[in-house]
Protein backbone atom coordinates (compact mmCIF):
# COMPACT_ATOMS: atom_id res chain seq x y z
CA UNK A 1 0.00 0.00 0.00
CA UNK A 2 1.07 3.73 -0.82
CA UNK A 3 -0.46 4.51 2.47
CA UNK A 4 2.02 4.19 5.94
CA UNK A 5 0.48 2.17 8.28
CA UNK A 6 1.27 2.42 11.65
CA UNK A 7 3.05 -1.05 13.18
CA UNK A 8 0.81 -2.98 15.03
CA UNK A 9 0.33 -2.11 19.16
CA UNK A 10 -1.26 -5.72 19.61
CA UNK A 11 0.84 -7.22 22.73
CA UNK A 12 2.39 -10.97 21.77
CA UNK A 13 0.29 -12.20 24.84
CA UNK A 14 -3.02 -10.81 23.63
CA UNK A 15 -2.30 -11.85 19.93
CA UNK A 16 -1.36 -15.57 20.71
CA UNK A 17 -5.07 -16.19 22.43
CA UNK A 18 -6.74 -14.33 20.27
CA UNK A 19 -4.56 -17.25 17.57
CA UNK A 20 -5.33 -19.75 20.14
CA UNK A 21 -9.19 -19.32 19.48
CA UNK A 22 -9.92 -18.56 15.72
CA UNK A 23 -6.44 -20.18 14.40
CA UNK A 24 -3.37 -18.27 13.23
CA UNK A 25 -5.05 -18.17 9.65
CA UNK A 26 -7.60 -16.44 11.04
CA UNK A 27 -5.69 -13.55 12.82
CA UNK A 28 -4.84 -11.24 10.29
CA UNK A 29 -2.19 -8.32 11.07
CA UNK A 30 -0.55 -7.64 7.32
CA UNK A 31 -0.71 -4.03 6.32
CA UNK A 32 -3.15 -4.44 3.53
CA UNK A 33 -5.44 -6.85 5.97
CA UNK A 34 -5.72 -3.62 8.56
CA UNK A 35 -6.23 -1.27 5.86
CA UNK A 36 -9.22 -3.13 4.61
CA UNK A 37 -11.20 -2.57 7.34
CA UNK A 38 -10.47 0.82 8.39
CA UNK A 39 -13.48 2.70 8.32
CA UNK A 40 -16.34 2.16 6.23
CA UNK A 41 -17.70 4.13 2.94
CA UNK A 42 -18.16 7.85 3.90
CA UNK A 43 -16.89 10.33 1.99
CA UNK A 44 -14.59 11.22 4.54
CA UNK A 45 -13.72 7.60 5.01
CA UNK A 46 -12.74 7.66 1.35
CA UNK A 47 -10.71 11.19 1.32
CA UNK A 48 -8.56 9.77 3.94
CA UNK A 49 -7.31 7.03 2.14
CA UNK A 50 -6.76 9.28 -0.27
CA UNK A 51 -5.20 11.41 2.37
CA UNK A 52 -3.83 9.20 5.08
CA UNK A 53 -3.72 11.51 7.91
CA UNK A 54 -5.84 10.88 10.85
CA UNK A 55 -7.01 7.52 9.50
CA UNK A 56 -7.20 5.20 12.47
CA UNK A 57 -6.35 1.44 11.51
CA UNK A 58 -7.09 -1.51 13.65
CA UNK A 59 -3.91 -3.76 15.17
CA UNK A 60 -5.37 -6.73 13.80
CA UNK A 61 -8.24 -8.46 12.20
CA UNK A 62 -9.56 -11.08 13.64
CA UNK A 63 -12.17 -13.80 11.95
CA UNK A 64 -14.21 -16.05 14.09
CA UNK A 65 -15.72 -18.62 12.87
CA UNK A 66 -19.18 -18.92 14.70
CA UNK A 67 -20.99 -17.31 17.48
CA UNK A 68 -19.27 -19.57 20.21
CA UNK A 69 -16.19 -18.35 19.05
CA UNK A 70 -16.88 -14.64 18.55
CA UNK A 71 -17.65 -15.02 22.54
CA UNK A 72 -14.65 -16.68 23.35
CA UNK A 73 -12.74 -13.65 21.74
CA UNK A 74 -14.43 -10.77 23.28
CA UNK A 75 -13.61 -13.17 26.90
CA UNK A 76 -10.20 -12.57 25.30
CA UNK A 77 -10.03 -8.99 24.66
CA UNK A 78 -11.50 -8.32 28.62
CA UNK A 79 -8.63 -9.92 29.80
CA UNK A 80 -6.03 -8.09 27.72
CA UNK A 81 -7.97 -5.03 27.76
CA UNK A 82 -8.19 -4.57 24.11
CA UNK A 83 -10.60 -2.62 21.96
CA UNK A 84 -13.49 -4.51 20.05
CA UNK A 85 -14.98 -3.00 16.29
CA UNK A 86 -17.34 -5.39 15.04
CA UNK A 87 -17.07 -5.35 11.32
CA UNK A 88 -19.56 -6.90 8.75
CA UNK A 89 -19.87 -5.12 5.66
CA UNK A 90 -18.08 -2.43 6.14
CA UNK A 91 -20.34 0.29 4.63
CA UNK A 92 -20.95 2.50 7.34
CA UNK A 93 -21.24 6.41 6.43
CA UNK A 94 -21.05 7.94 9.58
CA UNK A 95 -18.03 6.50 11.37
CA UNK A 96 -19.62 3.48 13.09
CA UNK A 97 -16.85 1.08 12.21
CA UNK A 98 -13.51 3.47 12.66
CA UNK A 99 -11.27 1.61 14.69
CA UNK A 100 -11.05 3.96 17.57
CA UNK A 101 -8.94 2.99 20.58
CA UNK A 102 -10.34 4.76 23.32
CA UNK A 103 -8.52 4.72 25.99
CA UNK A 104 -7.40 1.04 25.00
CA UNK A 105 -3.47 0.29 23.65
CA UNK A 106 -4.66 -1.86 20.66
CA UNK A 107 -7.92 -2.47 19.13
CA UNK A 108 -8.93 -5.40 16.48
CA UNK A 109 -11.87 -5.59 13.45
CA UNK A 110 -13.65 -8.25 14.54
CA UNK A 111 -14.56 -9.73 10.73
CA UNK A 112 -17.32 -11.54 10.75
CA UNK A 113 -17.73 -12.64 7.16
CA UNK A 114 -17.51 -16.23 8.24
CA UNK A 115 -20.88 -16.29 10.11
CA UNK A 116 -22.35 -16.84 6.76
CA UNK A 117 -25.27 -19.55 7.57
CA UNK A 118 -28.72 -19.50 7.51
CA UNK A 119 -29.45 -21.57 10.70
CA UNK A 120 -32.87 -22.43 10.12
CA UNK A 121 -36.15 -21.71 8.38
CA UNK A 122 -39.60 -22.10 10.10
CA UNK A 123 -42.01 -21.53 7.35
CA UNK A 124 -44.82 -22.25 9.59
CA UNK A 125 -44.25 -18.94 11.92
CA UNK A 126 -42.25 -17.44 8.67
CA UNK A 127 -39.27 -17.06 10.93
CA UNK A 128 -35.53 -17.70 9.83
CA UNK A 129 -32.25 -17.85 11.83
CA UNK A 130 -29.46 -16.47 9.94
CA UNK A 131 -25.64 -15.79 11.66
CA UNK A 132 -24.67 -12.20 11.37
CA UNK A 133 -22.12 -12.10 8.70
CA UNK A 134 -24.71 -13.14 5.87
CA UNK A 135 -25.37 -10.41 3.19
CA UNK A 136 -27.87 -9.13 1.32
CA UNK A 137 -27.91 -11.02 -1.90
CA UNK A 138 -26.62 -14.60 0.18
CA UNK A 139 -29.87 -14.16 2.51
CA UNK A 140 -32.05 -13.62 -0.93
CA UNK A 141 -30.83 -16.39 -2.28
CA UNK A 142 -30.83 -18.72 0.57
CA UNK A 143 -34.40 -17.42 1.53
CA UNK A 144 -35.75 -18.24 -2.12
CA UNK A 145 -34.48 -21.90 -2.25
CA UNK A 146 -37.60 -21.64 0.32
CA UNK A 147 -40.04 -19.90 -1.52
CA UNK A 148 -39.28 -16.61 0.97
CA UNK A 149 -37.81 -13.49 0.87
CA UNK A 150 -36.57 -10.73 3.93
CA UNK A 151 -38.06 -7.93 1.85
CA UNK A 152 -34.66 -5.82 3.04
CA UNK A 153 -33.33 -3.96 0.14
CA UNK A 154 -31.36 -1.11 1.22
CA UNK A 155 -28.61 0.70 -1.25
CA UNK A 156 -25.72 -0.85 0.70
CA UNK A 157 -27.37 -4.41 0.09
CA UNK A 158 -24.84 -5.96 -1.97
CA UNK A 159 -22.30 -5.34 1.02
CA UNK A 160 -23.99 -4.96 3.90
CA UNK A 161 -24.73 -7.33 6.11
CA UNK A 162 -27.70 -9.06 8.15
CA UNK A 163 -25.92 -8.18 11.71
CA UNK A 164 -25.24 -4.74 10.18
CA UNK A 165 -28.91 -4.07 9.42
CA UNK A 166 -30.01 -5.13 13.10
CA UNK A 167 -26.80 -2.93 14.69
CA UNK A 168 -27.89 0.21 12.68
CA UNK A 169 -31.71 -0.27 12.55
CA UNK A 170 -31.51 -0.32 8.67
CA UNK A 171 -34.37 1.11 6.17
CA UNK A 172 -34.70 -0.17 2.79
CA UNK A 173 -35.86 0.66 -0.69
CA UNK A 174 -38.99 -1.67 0.17
CA UNK A 175 -39.55 -0.51 3.68
CA UNK A 176 -42.74 1.29 3.22
CA UNK A 177 -43.92 -2.18 2.08
CA UNK A 178 -41.86 -4.51 4.14
CA UNK A 179 -40.59 -2.34 7.24
CA UNK A 180 -37.88 -1.39 8.61
CA UNK A 181 -35.40 -4.39 9.44
CA UNK A 182 -35.92 -3.48 13.31
CA UNK A 183 -39.40 -4.53 12.61
CA UNK A 184 -38.22 -7.86 11.29
CA UNK A 185 -36.23 -8.66 13.73
CA UNK A 186 -38.18 -10.92 16.21
CA UNK A 187 -34.78 -12.26 17.97
CA UNK A 188 -31.04 -11.94 18.28
CA UNK A 189 -28.32 -13.42 19.62
CA UNK A 190 -25.28 -11.29 21.55
CA UNK A 191 -21.65 -12.17 22.52
CA UNK A 192 -21.22 -9.56 25.04
CA UNK A 193 -18.19 -9.04 28.12
CA UNK A 194 -20.63 -10.00 30.45
CA UNK A 195 -21.38 -13.31 28.89
CA UNK A 196 -23.98 -14.57 26.10
CA UNK A 197 -27.26 -12.86 25.60
CA UNK A 198 -30.20 -14.08 23.67
CA UNK A 199 -33.40 -12.14 23.59
CA UNK A 200 -36.87 -12.53 21.44
CA UNK A 201 -39.20 -15.79 22.70
CA UNK A 202 -42.39 -14.88 21.16
CA UNK A 203 -44.12 -12.48 18.55
CA UNK A 204 -44.88 -9.98 21.39
CA UNK A 205 -44.49 -9.60 25.21
CA UNK A 206 -45.16 -7.66 28.09
CA UNK A 207 -42.21 -9.06 30.22
CA UNK A 208 -40.99 -5.43 31.21
CA UNK A 209 -39.35 -3.32 28.80
CA UNK A 210 -37.87 -4.51 25.34
CA UNK A 211 -34.44 -5.44 25.59
CA UNK A 212 -34.72 -6.73 22.21
CA UNK A 213 -35.31 -3.05 20.80
CA UNK A 214 -32.37 -2.16 23.02
CA UNK A 215 -29.86 -4.27 21.64
CA UNK A 216 -31.02 -3.54 17.99
CA UNK A 217 -29.49 -0.14 16.84
CA UNK A 218 -26.75 -0.26 19.82
CA UNK A 219 -23.82 -0.43 16.85
CA UNK A 220 -22.00 -2.90 18.96
CA UNK A 221 -21.40 -1.06 21.87
CA UNK A 222 -23.22 -3.59 23.71
CA UNK A 223 -22.22 -6.32 22.32
CA UNK A 224 -21.77 -8.36 19.30
CA UNK A 225 -24.51 -9.81 17.04
CA UNK A 226 -24.26 -12.89 15.70
CA UNK A 227 -27.15 -14.50 14.90
CA UNK A 228 -30.55 -12.65 14.16
CA UNK A 229 -34.53 -14.35 13.47
CA UNK A 230 -36.06 -12.71 11.40
CA UNK A 231 -39.47 -12.33 10.16
CA UNK A 232 -40.04 -13.49 6.42
CA UNK A 233 -42.61 -13.49 3.58
CA UNK A 234 -43.63 -15.41 0.54
CA UNK A 235 -41.86 -14.50 -2.84
CA UNK A 236 -43.90 -12.19 -4.86
CA UNK A 237 -45.88 -13.46 -7.74
CA UNK A 238 -44.75 -10.20 -9.69
CA UNK A 239 -43.08 -7.13 -9.44
CA UNK A 240 -44.10 -3.73 -11.22
CA UNK A 241 -42.25 -0.47 -10.57
CA UNK A 242 -43.29 2.56 -12.69
CA UNK A 243 -43.42 6.63 -12.72
CA UNK A 244 -45.06 9.34 -12.23
CA UNK A 245 -44.82 13.24 -12.65
CA UNK A 246 -46.20 15.43 -9.82
CA UNK A 247 -46.96 19.37 -10.00
CA UNK A 248 -44.46 20.66 -7.42
CA UNK A 249 -42.75 19.74 -4.27
CA UNK A 250 -46.11 20.51 -2.02
CA UNK A 251 -48.08 19.00 -3.75
CA UNK A 252 -45.98 15.61 -3.87
CA UNK A 253 -45.43 15.55 0.02
CA UNK A 254 -49.17 15.89 -0.14
CA UNK A 255 -49.77 13.05 -2.63
CA UNK A 256 -47.48 10.66 -1.11
CA UNK A 257 -49.09 11.90 2.41
CA UNK A 258 -52.80 10.45 1.42
CA UNK A 259 -51.05 7.56 -0.05
CA UNK A 260 -49.33 6.80 3.86
CA UNK A 261 -52.05 7.33 5.50
CA UNK A 262 -54.88 5.55 3.49
CA UNK A 263 -52.95 2.54 3.67
CA UNK A 264 -51.78 2.59 -0.30
CA UNK A 265 -48.73 2.96 0.24
CA UNK A 266 -46.49 0.79 -2.85
CA UNK A 267 -43.94 -1.25 -1.65
CA UNK A 268 -40.90 1.19 -3.17
CA UNK A 269 -42.26 4.76 -2.96
CA UNK A 270 -40.09 7.53 -3.50
CA UNK A 271 -40.72 11.13 -4.72
CA UNK A 272 -38.04 13.78 -5.29
CA UNK A 273 -38.24 17.26 -5.00
CA UNK A 274 -37.61 19.97 -7.82
CA UNK A 275 -33.73 20.04 -8.09
CA UNK A 276 -33.66 16.22 -8.08
CA UNK A 277 -36.49 15.71 -10.55
CA UNK A 278 -34.24 18.25 -13.11
CA UNK A 279 -30.70 16.48 -12.54
CA UNK A 280 -32.75 12.97 -13.42
CA UNK A 281 -33.75 14.79 -16.68
CA UNK A 282 -30.35 16.46 -17.39
CA UNK A 283 -28.92 13.42 -16.87
CA UNK A 284 -31.06 11.34 -18.94
CA UNK A 285 -31.08 13.59 -21.65
CA UNK A 286 -31.63 12.92 -26.05
CA UNK A 287 -34.85 12.92 -27.75
CA UNK A 288 -37.18 11.11 -25.45
CA UNK A 289 -36.16 13.15 -21.95
CA UNK A 290 -36.59 16.69 -24.61
CA UNK A 291 -40.48 15.23 -25.71
CA UNK A 292 -41.32 14.79 -21.73
CA UNK A 293 -40.26 18.08 -21.23
CA UNK A 294 -42.59 19.40 -23.78
CA UNK A 295 -45.29 17.29 -23.00
CA UNK A 296 -44.95 18.18 -19.31
CA UNK A 297 -45.43 21.92 -20.14
CA UNK A 298 -48.33 21.31 -22.56
CA UNK A 299 -49.82 19.55 -19.22
CA UNK A 300 -48.70 23.16 -17.57
CA UNK A 301 -46.57 20.85 -15.20
CA UNK A 302 -43.67 23.63 -14.20
CA UNK A 303 -41.99 22.33 -11.43
CA UNK A 304 -41.90 18.39 -12.07
CA UNK A 305 -41.54 15.97 -9.42
CA UNK A 306 -40.98 12.39 -10.04
CA UNK A 307 -42.35 9.80 -8.30
CA UNK A 308 -41.48 5.86 -8.46
CA UNK A 309 -43.49 3.45 -7.10
CA UNK A 310 -42.73 -0.35 -6.86
CA UNK A 311 -45.36 -2.96 -6.25
CA UNK A 312 -44.94 -6.25 -5.54
CA UNK A 313 -48.00 -8.11 -6.33
CA UNK A 314 -50.78 -6.01 -4.02
CA UNK A 315 -53.27 -5.01 -7.14
CA UNK A 316 -55.91 -4.02 -4.93
CA UNK A 317 -54.25 -1.31 -3.68
CA UNK A 318 -52.42 -0.05 -6.59
CA UNK A 319 -55.39 0.22 -7.98
CA UNK A 320 -56.71 2.70 -5.11
CA UNK A 321 -53.69 4.34 -5.28
CA UNK A 322 -54.04 5.18 -8.96
CA UNK A 323 -57.60 6.74 -8.09
CA UNK A 324 -55.47 8.89 -5.77
CA UNK A 325 -52.69 9.92 -8.02
CA UNK A 326 -55.32 10.71 -11.08
CA UNK A 327 -57.40 12.75 -8.62
CA UNK A 328 -54.00 14.79 -7.85
CA UNK A 329 -53.25 15.24 -11.92
CA UNK A 330 -50.11 12.99 -11.83
CA UNK A 331 -48.75 12.51 -15.63
CA UNK A 332 -48.14 8.29 -15.92
CA UNK A 333 -45.03 8.07 -17.67
CA UNK A 334 -45.52 3.97 -17.79
CA UNK A 335 -42.90 1.71 -16.94
CA UNK A 336 -39.86 3.05 -17.78
CA UNK A 337 -39.22 5.29 -15.15
CA UNK A 338 -39.57 3.05 -12.84
CA UNK A 339 -37.57 -0.23 -14.30
CA UNK A 340 -34.80 2.76 -14.80
CA UNK A 341 -34.40 3.37 -11.14
CA UNK A 342 -34.76 -0.51 -10.57
CA UNK A 343 -31.81 -1.18 -12.83
CA UNK A 344 -29.43 1.50 -11.15
CA UNK A 345 -30.62 1.49 -7.52
CA UNK A 346 -27.44 0.26 -5.98
CA UNK A 347 -24.99 2.04 -8.58
CA UNK A 348 -24.59 5.84 -6.35
CA UNK A 349 -22.05 4.17 -3.82
CA UNK A 350 -20.10 3.12 -7.20
CA UNK A 351 -19.98 6.77 -8.91
CA UNK A 352 -18.51 8.41 -5.79
CA UNK A 353 -14.90 7.46 -6.72
CA UNK A 354 -15.21 8.47 -10.50
CA UNK A 355 -16.66 11.84 -8.76
CA UNK A 356 -13.62 12.16 -6.24
CA UNK A 357 -11.05 11.89 -9.29
CA UNK A 358 -12.76 14.91 -10.70
CA UNK A 359 -12.41 16.99 -7.62
CA UNK A 360 -16.24 16.36 -6.72
CA UNK A 361 -17.15 16.88 -2.69
CA UNK A 362 -20.05 14.19 -2.66
CA UNK A 363 -21.82 13.16 0.49
CA UNK A 364 -25.65 12.58 1.23
CA UNK A 365 -27.25 12.50 4.72
CA UNK A 366 -31.15 11.69 5.82
CA UNK A 367 -33.39 13.01 8.53
CA UNK A 368 -37.25 12.48 9.49
CA UNK A 369 -40.06 14.08 10.84
CA UNK A 370 -43.73 14.43 10.84
CA UNK A 371 -45.69 15.35 7.79
CA UNK A 372 -46.77 18.84 9.18
CA UNK A 373 -43.27 19.60 9.92
CA UNK A 374 -41.37 18.07 6.51
CA UNK A 375 -41.50 21.04 4.04
CA UNK A 376 -39.81 23.50 6.87
CA UNK A 377 -36.72 20.80 7.76
CA UNK A 378 -36.44 20.13 3.60
CA UNK A 379 -35.74 24.17 3.24
CA UNK A 380 -34.02 24.48 6.67
CA UNK A 381 -31.27 21.72 5.65
CA UNK A 382 -31.24 22.89 2.20
CA UNK A 383 -30.70 26.62 3.36
CA UNK A 384 -27.93 24.76 5.15
CA UNK A 385 -26.25 23.23 3.25
CA UNK A 386 -26.01 26.37 0.68
CA UNK A 387 -24.75 28.63 3.54
CA UNK A 388 -22.09 26.53 3.94
CA UNK A 389 -20.74 25.32 0.42
CA UNK A 390 -19.76 27.44 -2.83
CA UNK A 391 -22.51 26.90 -5.24
CA UNK A 392 -23.39 23.13 -4.37
CA UNK A 393 -25.95 20.96 -6.21
CA UNK A 394 -28.34 19.96 -3.92
CA UNK A 395 -31.01 17.11 -4.16
CA UNK A 396 -33.53 15.68 -1.90
CA UNK A 397 -35.96 12.64 -2.10
CA UNK A 398 -38.99 11.41 0.30
CA UNK A 399 -37.45 7.87 0.67
CA UNK A 400 -39.78 6.35 3.13
CA UNK A 401 -43.03 7.17 4.27
CA UNK A 402 -44.92 6.64 7.32
CA UNK A 403 -48.91 7.26 8.53
CA UNK A 404 -47.42 10.31 10.87
CA UNK A 405 -44.22 11.39 8.50
CA UNK A 406 -41.62 10.75 6.18
CA UNK A 407 -38.02 10.84 5.76
CA UNK A 408 -35.52 12.79 3.75
CA UNK A 409 -32.92 11.89 2.05
CA UNK A 410 -30.26 14.41 0.66
CA UNK A 411 -27.76 13.99 -1.76
CA UNK A 412 -25.09 16.90 -1.74
CA UNK A 413 -22.52 17.66 -4.81
CA UNK A 414 -19.79 20.90 -5.04
CA UNK A 415 -16.30 21.88 -6.19
CA UNK A 416 -13.93 20.09 -3.26
CA UNK A 417 -11.88 22.78 -1.41
CA UNK A 418 -8.61 21.38 -1.98
CA UNK A 419 -7.23 23.62 0.97
CA UNK A 420 -9.15 22.00 3.35
CA UNK A 421 -11.04 18.90 1.76
CA UNK A 422 -12.09 17.71 5.50
CA UNK A 423 -13.02 21.09 6.76
CA UNK A 424 -15.26 22.14 4.36
CA UNK A 425 -17.31 19.03 4.34
CA UNK A 426 -17.50 18.51 8.04
CA UNK A 427 -18.57 22.40 8.41
CA UNK A 428 -21.70 21.78 5.45
CA UNK A 429 -22.76 18.69 7.78
CA UNK A 430 -22.55 20.62 11.11
CA UNK A 431 -24.50 23.08 9.32
CA UNK A 432 -26.63 20.59 8.52
CA UNK A 433 -27.05 18.40 11.69
CA UNK A 434 -27.34 21.94 13.46
CA UNK A 435 -30.79 22.84 11.18
CA UNK A 436 -32.03 19.41 11.70
CA UNK A 437 -31.70 19.28 15.38
CA UNK A 438 -34.88 20.37 16.84
CA UNK A 439 -36.97 20.02 13.58
CA UNK A 440 -35.97 16.32 13.37
CA UNK A 441 -34.43 12.92 13.79
CA UNK A 442 -30.43 13.41 13.23
CA UNK A 443 -30.56 10.01 11.49
CA UNK A 444 -33.67 8.05 9.96
CA UNK A 445 -31.18 5.04 8.91
CA UNK A 446 -27.86 6.02 8.63
CA UNK A 447 -27.28 5.45 12.57
CA UNK A 448 -25.45 7.65 14.75
CA UNK A 449 -21.73 6.45 14.78
CA UNK A 450 -19.15 9.08 14.98
CA UNK A 451 -20.58 11.67 13.29
CA UNK A 452 -23.76 12.17 14.53
CA UNK A 453 -22.78 11.46 18.45
CA UNK A 454 -22.79 14.97 19.00
CA UNK A 455 -26.32 15.76 18.79
CA UNK A 456 -27.41 12.47 20.15
CA UNK A 457 -28.04 14.32 23.88
CA UNK A 458 -30.30 16.99 22.50
CA UNK A 459 -32.44 14.05 20.43
CA UNK A 460 -32.94 11.95 23.76
CA UNK A 461 -31.86 14.26 26.19
CA UNK A 462 -29.90 13.73 29.43
CA UNK A 463 -31.81 11.03 30.97
CA UNK A 464 -31.70 9.12 27.88
CA UNK A 465 -27.99 9.27 27.76
CA UNK A 466 -28.06 7.84 30.95
CA UNK A 467 -29.62 4.98 29.94
CA UNK A 468 -27.13 4.09 27.31
CA UNK A 469 -24.74 4.52 29.73
CA UNK A 470 -25.94 2.44 31.92
CA UNK A 471 -26.93 -0.67 29.61
CA UNK A 472 -22.81 -0.05 28.14
CA UNK A 473 -21.97 -0.42 31.82
CA UNK A 474 -24.24 -3.61 32.40
CA UNK A 475 -22.92 -4.83 29.26
CA UNK A 476 -19.27 -3.69 28.91
CA UNK A 477 -17.69 -2.71 32.13
CA UNK A 478 -14.56 -2.11 31.25
CA UNK A 479 -15.72 -0.40 27.74
CA UNK A 480 -14.05 -2.45 25.09
CA UNK A 481 -16.73 -2.98 22.24
CA UNK A 482 -16.85 -0.50 19.63
CA UNK A 483 -15.46 2.67 21.22
CA UNK A 484 -16.67 6.11 20.84
CA UNK A 485 -19.90 5.07 19.31
CA UNK A 486 -23.25 6.19 20.14
CA UNK A 487 -21.51 8.82 22.32
CA UNK A 488 -20.25 6.36 24.61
Amino acid sequence: SALTVPPSRLDAAARAALAAVVGEDHLLDTEGERLGRAGGLSYLDLLRRRHPDGLAVPDAVVVPADPDEVQRVVDVCVSHDVGVVPFGGGTSVVGGVAALRGDKEAVIALDLHRLDRLVSVDPTSRLAVFQAGVRGPAAQRLLAAHGLTLGHVPQSFERATLGGFAATRSAGQASSGYGRFEDMVQGVRLATPSGPWRLGVAPASAAGPDLRALAVGSEGTLGVITEVTVRVRPLPERERYEGFVLRGWHDAMHVVRTLAQNGLSADVMRVSDVEETEVTLALKGGVVTSALRGYLAARRVHEPCLLILGWYGRAPQRARALKVLRAAGAVSLGRAPGEAWRHGRFSGPRQRDALLDAGVCVETLETATHWSRLGELHDAVSAALRGALDRPVLMCHISHAYETGASLYFTVLAARDPRDPFGQWERAKQAASEAISGRGTITHHHAVGVDHAPYLRAEIGDVGMSVLSAAKHATDPTNILNPGKLGL
